[in-house]
């Protein structure tokens, strides 16, 4: 198993808050590595990097179809996205070579999986990813 993946698995599903959850590399825009069983289509990867690309008012006005699912954007600007639909939600957080997404269900506390996420970014964006 890659540092990433590591990573992923034990600062983010470690916490019992976050569900699944991916890196996704910007420039490529291509998953690097995600947790197991979660898949992200390339078509998920392109609604995520365009969140980012366009202006993030946007991303907030028009929320985001991901997974098969209409999200309602909760949050967006040049680093982050949360969303959410009824008890499930998505946090993307951008850092300089990657998109890292984690997912939230029922039960789980979006507000645990928002703060792992964003420590996460900060690390990665420290060590110039």
């Amino acid at each position: 198993m890659s540092h990433l993946q590591n990573l992923l698995l034990d600062t983010l599903l470690g916490t019992k808050h976050v569900d699944s959850a991916a890196l996704i590399k910007l420039q490529e825009r291509s998953l690097c590595v995600a947790s197991p069983g979660f898949s992200v289509m390339p078509r998920d990867v392109r609604t995520l990097v365009n969140g980012f690309a366009k202006n993030p008012l946007i991303a907030r006005r028009e929320g985001l179809y991901f997974k098969e699912k209409d999200y309602k954007c909760i949050r967006a600007d040049e680093y982050s996205l949360y969303a959410k639909n009824e008890n499930t939600g998505v946090v993307v957080v951008k850092t300089q070579l990657y998109l890292l997404v984690a997912t939230y269900t029922e039960g789980m506390y979006p507000s645990v999986c928002v703060e792992a996420t964003e420590k996460l970014g900060d690390y990665l964006r420290r060590k110039g990813n």
